[in-house]
């Protein structure tokens, strides 16, 4: 399996980034570059906002030249470098049947995971038959299908085994425990897959009681994703329809701030792996 900590897509986020300063330090707009480089309309905007799916060195060697960045300079090299790694195909492209955003391609490239479920518990802490069972009560009726998708969840999770793994930390609304689904065992060893993270210095698991009431993020679930090496953040929310990514500094912040209110009101990590394990009792 190739590097899961190595992620094509915040590569070709981060070359975007670097790409537009240098746009906007040359003093040229967007319209003006693909005048000058008698490219077609739009791909100087899909390049910086990484919706290229393979970013061309070509490319960026033209980009580059025309900014007025010498070669002998390091950060001439440095983009070429970056450009090639943005190619790179990801463990996920053996997905593309089930997968349809980009948001396991992000998470891969994340230092630091921080996330409120309201109705499931995170994928990255799900066993087979919990992921199996959601997907199924998602109407998804193919069993191929689904065991598909319970394959990338699964090789999801080799993230958190890395060597260098971020920091995951989850608060789950209680509901979420207390919905029921397969077989006592199966819930038993969810609730076991939970529990065991206590030891785990790079992940928190809090559980959010429902005697809280009403709190700050009863619209919905979100994943707040902090990237190393000074990359914007991101914030994911999931609806029913399509996903969100939001990287506005003002939402980073307010979400951020919804999250620590969160963290705050939940059980404590202690606390909450001595209510999983009496819930997990009280299924023997």
């Amino acid at each position: 399996m190739a590097d899961p900590r190595r992620s094509s897509t915040v590569r070709r986020r981060r070359l975007g980034i670097e790409l537009r300063k240098l746009r906007e330090m040359a003093g040229k707009t967007a319209q003006e570059v693909t005048k000058e480089l008698e490219w077609s309309p739009g791909k100087v905007t899909r390049l910086e906002k990484a919706q290229a799916v393979k970013p061309m060195v070509v490319d960026t060697r033209l980009l580059l030249d025309l900014y007025g960045v010498a070669k002998d300079d390091p950060r001439y090299e440095a983009l070429l470098t970056l450009t090639r790694q943005a190619r790179q195909r990801g463990w996920w492209s053996s997905y593309k049947d089930v997968l349809d955003d980009s948001f396991v391609e992000f998470e891969a490239g994340a230092e630091k995971i921080q996330t409120f479920q309201l109705t499931t518990i995170p994928g990255l802490l799900q066993t087979p038959a919990y992921a199996a069972a959601i997907n199924r009560g998602g109407l998804i009726r193919d069993p191929a299908e689904i065991e598909r998708l319970v394959q990338l969840r699964m090789e999801r999770q080799e993230l958190l085994e890395h060597e260098d793994p971020p920091h995951f930390w989850a608060v789950i609304d209680e509901a979420v425990l207390l919905r029921p689904f397969g077989t006592q065992a199966d819930r038993r060893e969810q609730l076991r897959r939970l529990i065991d993270t206590g030891p785990r210095g790079h992940v928190t698991v809090q559980v959010l009681p429902l005697e809280v009431g009403p709190h700050p993020a009863m619209a919905g679930s979100f994943v707040i994703l902090d990237f190393p090496d000074d990359d914007p953040s991101l914030v994911y929310a999931e609806t029913q329809h399509n996903s969100l990514y939001l990287e506005e500094r003002e939402e980073i912040r307010r979400y951020s701030v919804i999250f620590q209110h969160l963290s705050a009101s939940a059980l404590s990590p202690d606390a909450t792996i001595a209510y999983l394990a009496e819930m997990a009792d009280r299924l023997k």
